[in-house]
């Protein structure tokens, strides 16, 4: 499932364990002895919510991917190809230079170059 929310649910000692979920919601639920281990599940998300005696251990932070309908493989394919054709004038210039000054001059010179 992409996402679920949950509504007037009740949750009785119960594990969560290794959850990831980007659009997960719990409206009106209750939790009793409930323990949350390495999962995602921050204050927000419960919305509404009574969390009685519930403990949390290992919450991860940050962002995680969301793969919504507008990350298609063809977009990250695309934006990948405009990333190397970015690269493509350097490499051009550098077989150039490599051609007419040769590969032994260039190594040479960019080993003695002083640095900025």
């Amino acid at each position: 499932f992409k996402s679920v929310t949950f509504e007037d649910s009740l949750f009785k000692n119960c594990v969560f364990e290794d959850i990831t979920s980007l659009n997960t919601y719990f409206r009106n639920c209750t939790f009793v002895n409930t323990t949350f281990y390495n999962t995602d599940l921050e204050q927000y998300k419960f919305v509404n919510s009574e969390l009685i005696n519930c403990t949390f251990f290992h919450i991860r932070t940050g962002c995680q991917i969301s793969f919504d309908d507008d990350y298609s493989a063809y977009w990250i394919y695309f934006v990948n190809f405009l990333g190397t054709l970015a690269v493509l004038p350097g490499n051009i210039v550098s077989a150039l230079l490599m051609d007419r000054i040769g590969r032994l001059t260039m190594l040479g010179r960019g080993f003695t170059s002083p640095k900025p």
